[in-house]
């Protein structure tokens, strides 16, 4: 049996990082930005939401491949280097290799622990496969090392991250994107718009997992900032914004409250709120514009019969 290789690009310079939450925490406006969900725990909730019944994005999606894939399969053939961006768990990706005749699998992540833990689980299931974990922040510059091999690839996006960038944001990544493939191609899952009461109800759920999953942020911001976020003081916040088109998270103070860092601090009025997330909701036609905007020359579409939701190949 083989075994995974994991490499390291983007090696964590606590500084930068401590002062990069706090910038965002003494704005006017307190916003923390979404990567920061991901430790360890956070990743393992958030694989908990994709298993809620609320949580439509992940069952459509998966319904989208259950029914598409050989068509997808026909319209990308064999598939020397499966890049898998945000990969958690894997197992999205996981489920293609046989239809997809996947050579190499290339597993990217910022959450390098749970990435590791992820892959020594795929192993076993696929002795054959070669596995690389590269513990990456994308968010910014999406740029693979050489390691990755030379050749086409075929890029995997799904669940609608695409939806944590403002359109301007994704833009620039689907560029980057394009180069990153190599001339091969991005097969990238979209949410689209539909009814406010479904969005925000996969956003709120009813068993509180995804509030346990942004109140969690605190204490990773307790860590990684020396804070002393008290998490009882917060209460779990998301609604859709209908001018944005997007869904947005935010922590909201329950009272008054002071938190403390070494050398500054910062008081929250009761309401006041720290911003975490957006997840933007696409039609499919804008976004299968933005994708030829961003240099791509060919698309396939998929989507389920409702429309609540898009697979797209994208062909560099």
């Amino acid at each position: 049996m083989k075994t995974p290789r994991l490499i390291q690009i983007a090696h964590d310079d606590p500084a930068a990082i401590r002062a990069e939450l706090l910038a965002g925490l003494t704005a006017p406006t307190a916003t923390i930005a979404p990567k920061y969900l991901y430790d360890a725990l956070g990743s393992r909730l958030f694989a908990a939401i994709t298993e809620l019944p609320e949580y439509y994005l992940t069952r459509t999606e998966a319904a989208i491949f259950a029914a598409e894939t050989g068509r997808m399969a026909e319209a990308l053939g064999p598939v020397a280097t499966l890049v898998d961006l945000g990969a958690g768990n894997c197992e999205k990706a996981a489920r293609l290799f046989g239809a997809f005749q996947v050579r190499r699998y290339v597993a990217v992540d910022i959450s390098v622990g749970f990435l590791r833990e992820s892959l020594e689980l795929l192993q076993q299931r696929h002795p054959a496969l070669d596995l690389l974990g590269i513990g990456l922040d994308f968010s910014r510059t999406l740029q693979l090392p050489a390691e990755v091999g030379a050749g086409p690839r075929t890029l995997f996006y799904p669940g609608s991250s695409i939806g944590n960038f403002t359109p301007d944001e994704a833009l620039t990544f689907l560029r980057q994107a394009r180069g990153a493939c190599q001339g091969g191609a991005l097969l990238i899952g979209v949410d689209l718009i539909k009814p406010v009461a479904m969005l925000e109800a996969a956003y709120d759920d009813p068993l509180a997992v995804t509030a346990a999953f942004n109140r969690n942020l605190l204490r990773h911001l307790n860590f990684l900032a020396s804070a002393d976020f008290d998490i009882a003081d917060w209460r779990h916040c998301a609604f859709f914004n209908s001018t944005e088109s997007r869904i947005e998270m935010h922590l909201e103070a329950v009272r008054e409250t002071v938190v403390r860092w070494e050398g500054g601090e910062r008081r929250f009025a009761s309401g006041e709120r720290i911003h975490t997330e957006n997840s933007y909701k696409w039609r499919a036609d804008d976004f299968a514009a933005l994708l030829e905007r961003a240099g791509f020359a060919r698309l396939r579409r998929w989507t389920d019969s409702r429309e609540w939701f898009a697979v797209f190949a994208a062909f560099s």
